[in-house]
This record gives structure tokens, sequence and C-alpha cells, in this order.
């Protein structure tokens, strides 16, 4: 049955799930601001900032099943009512997120409230999978690993190929294939390059003309070495033999 949801926080997620959750016919109310109660609401779903959520469920008018959005936070932060988390793991950029397809970290501090989580995330075509407590912010930790370190390491990447005359689309497939490939048979079977063949000499080279055009960058490159190294199953340089 259509629910009336009220959406507490008006930034890029409230935003787009507010969109997103009208195009499933329920009853949207907001983005509402912090402090909102919500009252007259089913389910008062807060996309606030993770220090912001005690503050924001205790203003929400009691009888409204409370949610949250965070990734990183347990259910303790709702305080006695209890409640549920909804983390859709997707990238939301000012342009807003495409949430059918996407995993969705859930949590419910009942059985009645997870199965709320589970049905808005199915409603939002994304794929629920529970997370405990306790795991929350391990499972974080692998969502910031995924896309926002993922990011910055592309960072460099451009920085380095603007430097030899590259653009940055020249770089595209190839990022796209290798996480295809991740995808598909996971970090050991997919690593390629000169580390996984063992030609030292070529990453030698590669660490010359790091430090000779952006040295500040070295410190990233030889922890990242190191740890292709031991993925690839292959002693870190200078190791005895």
């Amino acid at each position: 049955m259509p629910l009336t949801i009220a959406i507490v926080g008006c930034g890029r997620l409230g935003t787009a799930l507010a969109g997103a959750l009208r195009e499933t016919g329920h009853a949207v109310v907001g983005p509402l601001g912090r402090g909102a109660d919500a009252a007259g609401a089913d389910v008062a779903l807060l996309c606030v900032p993770d220090a912001a959520i005690a503050d924001a469920a205790a203003s929400v008018a009691p009888g409204v099943l409370l949610g949250h959005c965070s990734g990183a936070t347990g259910l303790d932060v709702l305080g006695p009512r209890g409640g549920f988390a909804l983390h859709p793991l997707m990238t939301v950029t000012p342009r807003g997120a495409r949430f059918a397809g996407a995993g969705c970290a859930v949590a419910g501090s009942t059985p009645a409230a997870l199965e709320q989580a589970c049905a808005l995330a199915s409603e939002l075509r994304m794929h629920p999978f529970e997370v405990a407590d306790a795991d929350r912010a391990l499972y974080h930790a692998a969502a910031s690993i995924a896309s926002n370190f993922l990011v910055t390491l592309e960072g460099a990447a451009e920085r380095l190929a603007t430097e030899a005359g590259v653009p940055r689309s020249a770089l595209a497939p190839l990022v796209h294939a290798a996480v295809d490939n991740w995808a598909a048979v996971g970090a050991e079977a997919a690593l390629t390059g000169p580390i996984a063949r063992g030609d030292e000499a070529t990453v030698t080279r590669q660490r010359e003309a790091v430090a000779e055009h952006a040295e500040d960058l070295l410190p990233l490159f030889d922890a990242l070495a190191d740890a292709t190294r031991a993925l690839a199953g292959r002693a870190p340089v200078g190791a005895p033999s």
C-alpha cells in the first residue's frame, strides 16, 4: 500500500530519494529541513549527516516509523523508538542518482522495521542486503574504497596522463575494463600489468617518471605498488629472496 513518507534532509540524497519514491507511488512530503516533526507521515526517512541523525530523530512526532540513510551508523542513534536503516550503495551527485540495480544496506530494530526497509529498497529496484550494526563501519569503509578512493586514484592517473599529453578520455575504457573484470572474477584474477608479470624494471621507470613530474604522488605510487605486489603474491622490492 502507498505510504506517506516524509524526507528529512534537503541535500543530494534526500532530494534524489524524494523524487524516486514519488515515482513508486508513495506520497512524499519534502524534502524537509532538519528539525521537522513529520507529523502525519507513516515513515520519516532521515537523510541528514551522521552527526545530525539523533537530533533529527528526536524531533519526529511519536507514531512515525523512523529510518536513517547512513551507511556507517547503527540503529542505536534512533533512540529507544528504534526503526530501520536504508543505505543505497550508489553515488549521488548534483545531477542525482540512479538507484535501480544498486545494492542497498538495510537493518531493522524489529522484524517489521526490517521488512519495511527491504520493501522500500525493492520498490526502488535496489537489491537489499542486511548489515549488522557491528559491521556497518567496515561495510562503509569498503564502499569508500570502492568509490571515493577510486575517484581519488583516477585523479592521480589523470594528472600524470595530462603531463604526458594524454586526455582523460583515453584512460576511461581501461578503467571500465578493469572494473568490469574485477566484478566478474575478483581482484586476484583480474590483476594485469607489470607487477603482475614481474616486470620490476618497468615499475622502476614508472617510479622515476612520477618522481620527476609529480613527486608528491610518490608515497601513493609506492603504497599502491606494494599492495599490488602483495595481491600478485610477489615479494616487496628489496625483500630477501
